[in-house]
């Protein structure tokens, strides 16, 4: 299946909040998306892997994905080396997107970073013609995104581009509270968490609307680039 846009999350929620209505706007016009998520979260302090899978594939309904698949690498502990590159390489040749949308270059969570570095690498080894790569024996062709961009997570970071979402801002919230065991429940006895809060969950639309009030819009999604953007015009600009 041939993919407009991948995204990557080192864990299950991490695509929903970070570019969860990019998603669902680009599939409303018409692209095909797909996401990979890098780990199962087994050692997220609330849920299970098992929740999480049935939440994740709930999430996944709702923005209305082609497709969702994970890598199933060790939570917490998964290194950006040979191995790991390849497992990415994969799936990026199995998909042939033309976008990767992938996890925050710094965040508060280790394996964000760590993320983001991996599909970044990934990406460029991906179009090497002498890495060779196969799935259930078949032989794959070398496949390098056009562009990789990193959604913004629990840091305020500056992002270089923004995405107007004023009109899914519903579909991502949706999305992202179908993890009900990672987020602000009052009737929930599990440990509380940075991300089980209401003012987190608040946060998410109040940041939002924040980015959105800076380019003139109600609602936004923020992202940082590996490399320049390249406009025909300035024209193309908002």
């Amino acid at each position: 299946m041939k993919l407009d846009i991948l995204a990557f999350g080192a864990h299950p929620d991490d695509v929903e909040l970070g570019c969860g209505a990019t998603i669902a706007k680009e599939i409303a016009n018409g692209k095909k998306v797909g996401i990979i998520d890098l780990t199962k979260g087994e050692l997220g302090t609330r849920g299970t892997a098992e929740t999480r899978a049935t939440e994740s594939n709930n999430a996944a309904e709702i923005l209305g994905v082609s497709v969702r698949e994970n890598l199933g690498l060790a939570d917490g502990f998964f290194v950006n080396d040979r191995q790991h590159q390849l497992e990415v390489i994969k799936m990026i040749r199995k998909y042939k997107p033309e976008l990767i949308i992938c996890n925050a270059i710094d965040d508060r969570h280790i394996d964000h970073g760590k993320g983001s570095q991996l599909v970044s690498d990934a990406c460029f080894l991906s179009g090497l013609i002498k890495i060779e790569t196969a799935i259930d024996g078949d032989m794959q062709k070398p496949w390098r995104p056009k562009q990789v961009y990193h959604y913004i997570q629990w840091k305020n970071l500056e992002p270089d581009l923004v995405v107007d979402v004023s009109d899914f801002i519903d579909v991502k919230m949706k999305a992202v509270l179908a993890y009900k065991t990672q987020f602000y429940d009052a009737t929930s006895k599990e440990p509380e968490t940075p991300i089980s809060s209401k003012n987190f969950t608040d946060s998410i639309i109040y940041r939002s609307r924040d980015l959105g009030r800076l380019v003139g819009v109600e609602y936004a999604e923020g992202f940082t680039v590996d490399r320049y953007l390249a406009v025909n015009s300035l024209f193309d600009l908002k």
